[in-house]
């Protein structure tokens, strides 16, 4: 990041800085925490207020508002996160570039079609009947499905497995390692062994979904697995065949979703939630982190703990089970004094 004047920066962002500190130089950006002299930082959540009066920042990004007196310079701005992040982009190094073009290492089948400003880097491996949109980057080593669909501007990045009949939308970001339409887990126990049940469904991929490196989605046992517009999901998670998850919802790292869920739009599924099959997750649904599902959600429910309660109830237990001792206590002193 380039010096800057408080006085520069309070003007790209659109904020307020007191005259006298107008001309305070700023070398760098940190957390509140970590920041030194000479470094501006930011501060958007009362819980941190400690941090932010401890913090060495030369500068700080404030919401307006905010009175309290701190070691560091104030600049007011209308939301300090979104700024700070605006101003982090704009002097971030320029992001790197991708010529167009396939690699004479990859193998790309005579009848795929590659739309305008493709990109299909060394190690690639395109079976017959893929259709790629343009501007799309598939990177170093990732294999790419029969018949697979894949939209325009999408980022396939390296290692990533696609399988065959998949449809991939437009925009959409998968990061290394990320398995789409792998086989679904599906056996019939039968005369004593497990057999396999043909997984002969398809994943559906809409606009604007990332997924995490090493995430795993698989096919549908018929019909599809679909992701629909602007999911994100975040890095080691498992969903299985059939799984419908609905518009803008957040999947955190470790959840697995077992086999035909539906989860609905704006839900947000924290670290290490599970979920049992064939169960409905209401509509901006919230389930804290290493939840148990074992019911379908009302839309805009709150959940916590394992097996999974609302939250109001889960505090009520937690209430009545912290005082269990003094219970115990109480009923044996009785029991005492009736011997």
């Amino acid at each position: 990041m380039p010096s800057l004047s408080l006085r520069e920066i309070a003007e790209r962002l659109g904020g307020w800085v007191a005259p006298e500190n107008q001309e305070t130089l700023i070398t760098s950006a940190a957390s509140l925490t970590d920041a030194d002299e000479g470094d501006l930082s930011f501060y958007a959540n009362p819980k941190y207020l400690k941090a932010l009066r401890k913090s060495r920042a030369t500068a700080v990004l404030v919401p307006h508002g905010f009175g309290e007196e701190i070691p560091a310079i104030r600049i007011w701005v209308d939301s300090p996160m979104e700024a700070f992040t605006r101003l982090l982009m704009e002097f971030a190094p320029k992001p790197i570039t991708f010529p167009p073009g396939v690699d004479p290492g990859a193998h790309v089948a005579s009848d795929a079609q590659l739309g305008e400003g493709v990109r299909i880097e060394s190690g690639v491996v395109i079976e017959p009947g893929v259709r790629i949109g343009a501007g799309t980057i598939i990177q170093a080593n990732a294999y790419i499905g029969h018949e697979t669909t894949i939209g325009e501007q999408c980022f396939i990045q390296a290692n990533v497995t696609i399988r065959d009949r998949c449809q991939i939308g437009d925009r959409v970001i998968l990061q290394p390692g990320v398995v789409i339409g792998s086989d679904g887990f599906g056996y019939e126990f039968r005369d004593g062994r497990q057999v396999k049940i043909p997984q002969t469904g398809i994943v559906q991929i809409d606009s604007d979904v990332e997924i995490g490196a090493n995430s795993t989605v698989d096919r549908a046992r018929f019909g599809r697995t679909w992701i629909q517009e602007g999911v994100k999901i975040d890095n080691l998670v498992q969903i299985a065949h059939n799984v419908i998850i609905g518009k803008h919802s957040i999947i955190c790292a470790h959840v697995g979703i077992s086999g035909s869920v539906r989860v609905g739009s704006h839900v947000t599924l924290a670290g290490k939630v599970g979920v049992n099959g064939h169960i409905e997750i209401g509509d901006g649904a919230i389930v804290t982190a290493m939840a148990g599902i074992t019911k379908s959600v009302p839309p805009k429910e709150i959940l916590v703990g394992l097996p999974a309660k609302p939250m109001r109830e889960y505090k009520e237990n937690y209430v009545l089970l912290h005082n269990i001792r003094k219970l115990y206590d109480r009923v044996k002193a009785l029991e005492a004094k009736q011997e």
